[in-house]
């Protein structure tokens, strides 16, 4: 009822945020999508990378990428457990780190057309490092976020830290522009493009946005790639495994049915999704009880807002519990159970019209 009434009759008031300290290091704030002030620019910058996004164009394309990453990450972990048995250890691989790995490979596919943790990529090693670092700090409680007064003393050296560790990855991913820009004006047309391209090549809407897309914007726009795709998508993936491990009945029927679809020796192909019903219900289910971020990113209110009885001053920060909703004994029978089946025959879904089902938020600000 409260998650309802907040993003189908309040979203408009309360669609603004406010960007933390730490994110305002190299004046990062100015061009964020995630955390950037309501207005034009932020639609502007909004619809700018929803419409350029590759997998919004290419589906071929980014299937491809999609299982060449997958089969990587497979044939790592065969290698990382070969290299154990050979030590005389059990075989034991680090699943989590390698889904991070082949999270992170995926984006810099889709984005940059470039695996950047190999063997031979010394930036990329460098550019996941300075990444893994500035997440660390964006994901650190500031007291200067609660203390306003206390900014300019950075009492943990929260920003102090963010400004090195950003400077790096802003640095990396300066050059790799640079790189394609020098590549752009010797290349010919290329049949497939990446988000990198296709913000270079960019070309305006008219009245509604400016005829090119500065570097600066190009650059955060592909830094909030990673912050997006990689860390959320790895955490997942690990806990739909945690679970299945903890319930060998529902990893049972997850085994049979994609068997049943795809027989013992064919991977399962984007296009079987639509016949593995069940399997769609434990990602469901999984999201459910771990949704990617507990507290979605703060709401501030854009007007003096009454909310339910309640008044809500303008300026306010508002924190949606999805982690609390999705564990709500009024709308799940047995709440703190994993049960796939609860979702089977059912069309909540994950994509912000069930609001008993929120793990990315909902409305013009979802996730």
């Amino acid at each position: 009822m409260a998650a309802s009434e907040f993003f189908k009759k309040h979203d408009h008031d309360f669609c603004d945020r406010k960007c933390p300290t730490v994110l305002t290091a190299h004046n990062y704030y100015q061009e964020t999508i995630a955390f950037g002030r309501y207005g034009k620019h932020w639609r502007m910058r909004r619809r700018i990378c929803s419409t350029e996004l590759p997998m919004n164009q290419q589906t071929n394309e980014v299937a491809r990428l999609r299982r060449k990453c997958i089969d990587d990450m497979i044939r790592y972990i065969e290698e990382d457990a070969a290299a154990a048995q050979e030590r005389g250890e059990e075989g034991k691989v680090n699943l989590a780190r390698l889904l991070f790995l082949m999270s992170f490979n995926l984006v810099g596919n889709l984005v940059l057309s470039r695996d950047l943790l190999n063997l031979g990529s010394k930036d990329g090693k460098e550019f996941f490092d300075a990444m893994n670092d500035v997440m660390v700090w964006v994901g650190k409680p500031n007291l200067a976020d609660f203390l306003p007064v206390s900014k300019w003393l950075d009492p943990q050296g929260i920003k102090r830290n963010m400004v090195r560790d950003m400077g790096r990855a802003l640095e990396i991913v300066s050059n790799f522009v640079k790189e394609r820009v020098d590549e752009l004006k010797l290349a010919e047309e290329q049949e497939t493009k990446d988000l990198l391209d296709a913000l270079l090549e960019h070309t305006g809407e008219g009245k509604q946005g400016p005829d090119s897309i500065s570097n600066q914007i190009v650059i955060i726009i592909i830094l909030e790639m990673f912050f997006a795709g990689s860390e959320t998508t790895s955490s997942t993936i690990e806990w739909v495994m945690a679970e299945l491990l903890r319930k060998p009945e529902s990893m049972k029927k997850v085994k049979e049915e994609i068997n049943r679809v795809t027989g013992p020796q064919r991977k399962v192909e984007e296009s079987d999704i639509d016949n593995l019903p069940y399997l769609q219900a434990v990602i469901k289910e999984t999201l459910r009880l771990h949704p990617v971020v507990r507290l979605l990113l703060p709401r501030n209110s854009m007007q003096d807002t009454d909310y339910m009885g309640y008044f809500i001053p303008k300026e306010t920060q508002i924190f949606v519990n999805v982690w609390a909703i999705g564990r709500d004994p009024e709308t799940w029978e047995d709440p703190l159970a994993f049960k796939p089946e609860r979702f089977l025959g059912s069309k909540i879904d994950y994509k912000g019209q069930h609001f008993e089902l929120l793990p990315f938020g909902s409305g013009r600000r979802i996730v």
